[in-house]
């Protein structure tokens, strides 16, 4: 498991290093501005829909279900050039709409963006250049499940890397486009149509092509969509909670949108690199241990994962909540990307830390019921934590701005992961996490925490004195060891007093 969530990880963490560098080009020249919104928010559009129909929901009934056929040596082609028919039949209605009705779909989904806004244009064409990404995204997620479902994670988990190139390309060549925001946007799309060619390359050369079918709904395909429909509404649940932010957002003042997005980039890296990882590597792993009734196989990885997340976890929590400024600053000061941008981001990531821990693990979590094909039970806990995380963020956004809607977040997946873990136990899913494990890390961050907080001041002093040229980076360095050595004492403690 280990190795192959190193596969997986790494080439994510590539991903993600290629992501900083496309957003250091993007944040010197897009900023926090009205241009900058406008190409976040054409940007947001197409990743809802992708959200829920590719990689939550679809992941979640394909994966198992083609991992079920492969094991019973089934017409797996059949199957998967039937629903590749329909995925594409169904984007290709969702594109129709996204170019011919794209002022109603703004209506709906950015309603703070009134019809006289100097915005809206804007917004609206590049809305059209970027949806697209969606069918092309969809289908990348198809056949990175064929390949997952065969154990291959390598070139699926790099492929995210060319979005990133195709984005750092056009923002460079940004004197052929109208604007920067065109040249982001159009590199959306090239990342797209990279990420396609790269999987059907991929799947051609382990033979495993597609055909042009009829959809139809009979044998495995009505199983999928059977366990499709409540996956679509989990994803949907998920979705509305960043509908929200995109939603209320547009009524906040300008920098709103741009401040959540560069927030989420680095909340974003762990939950790539560790908790997405962990649960496509989970997924169909635990569809062939149901089948082969290996249920301490399974129980085992799961308190792996699980232990994993709260190791990683925890310190970043700090880290983020301590030195976020700091961290933003480094990687995004420069260019049209000013002092109060840096100001504004981090204290929404500050917001977003405080739920990093269930965050990472949601994944397992679901992982753990969807792998037995059980959709409901991550659907009924999902509704509960979506509607305290929406509330919140209504209530919230008002005084607070952003950083209210990160809260909210924040809020929502605490009860939805404590909601998942008490319906695994109660299930006899996986085992309780130890408990003296558990104390130790909180005491470890509790202690890190204190300690960055006090230190936070003369170590930039230091820093500031002796290494004028980057003190906020040899500062940050300094302070993230020390959270690394808290943590790594205690959880050696923790490890040795368990196994005595």
């Amino acid at each position: 498991m280990l190795r192959r969530f190193g596969t997986i990880s790494g080439l994510t963490l590539l991903s993600r290093l290629f992501g900083f560098v496309r957003d250091l080009v993007l944040a010197a020249t897009l900023g926090a501005g009205p241009v900058a919104d406008a190409f976040m928010l054409a940007f947001r559009l197409p990743n809802h829909f992708r959200a829920i129909l590719a990689e939550g929901a679809f992941n979640a009934a394909f994966v198992p279900t083609y991992a079920g056929l492969e094991a019973g040596a089934g017409d797996t082609r059949g199957f998967r050039s039937n629903i590749l028919s329909w995925l594409v039949l169904v984007n290709l209605i969702l594109l129709a709409v996204a170019f011919f009705a794209t002022g109603a779909l703004l209506g709906v989904l950015a309603p703070g963006l009134a019809a006289d806004d100097p915005q809206r244009p804007l917004v609206v064409a590049l809305t059209r250049i970027t949806f697209p990404y969606l069918i092309c995204m969809s289908v990348v997620v198809l056949l990175s499940g064929v390949l997952n479902a065969r154990g291959r994670f390598a070139v699926p988990a790099a492929a995210s890397v060319l979005l990133n190139i195709t984005m750092i390309a056009t923002l460079l060549a940004g004197a052929w486009f109208p604007s920067a925001a065109y040249a982001a946007a159009w590199g959306v799309l090239a990342g797209g149509v990279a990420q396609l060619v790269l999987l059907i390359w991929e799947t051609a050369l382990m033979g495993l092509g597609v055909d042009v079918v009829r959809p139809r709904l009979d044998g495995p395909s009505g199983e999928f969509f059977r366990r499709l429909g409540p996956a679509v509404l989990t994803s949907g649940a998920v979705q509305v909670a960043v509908f929200a932010d995109t939603i209320i957002a547009t009524f906040l003042p300008t920098g709103a949108l741009s401040h959540l997005y560069y927030a989420d980039r680095l909340y974003q890296l762990p939950l790539g690199v560790i908790g997405i990882a962990l649960g496509t590597l989970l997924l169909p792993d635990i569809g062939r241990r149901v089948a082969l009734g290996d249920e301490a196989g399974i129980k085992g990885m799961m308190g792996q994962a699980l232990l994993l997340c709260l190791v990683a976890g925890m310190p970043l929590m700090v880290i983020f909540a301590g030195i976020g400024d700091w961290i933003i600053a480094v990687l995004f000061q420069r260019g049209a990307f000013d002092a109060a941008a840096v100001q504004g981001s981090a204290r929404v990531l500050a917001a977003y830390a405080v739920g990093l821990v269930p965050a990472l693990a949601i994944r397992s979590l679901v992982a753990g019921f969807q792998g037995r094909g059980d959709m409901g039970t991550p659907l009924r806990a999902l509704i509960g934590a979506t509607a305290v995380n929406v509330a919140l963020k209504a209530g919230l956004a008002g005084p607070l701005g952003a950083v209210g809607l990160a809260f909210g977040t924040s809020a929502g997946v605490w009860i939805y992961a404590g909601l998942l873990y008490r319906a695994g136990l109660r299930a006899g899913h996986m085992s309780a996490m130890p408990g003296r494990q558990v104390a130790a890390l909180l005491g470890a961050t509790v202690v890190a925490g204190g300690l960055v907080w006090g230190l936070r001041r003369p170590v930039l002093g230091w820093a500031q004195v002796w290494v004028p040229g980057a003190p906020m980076l040899v500062a940050g360095v300094g302070l993230v060891l020390v959270v690394a050595v808290v943590f790594a004492a205690v959880a050696l403690w923790a490890g040795i007093r368990a196994s005595r």
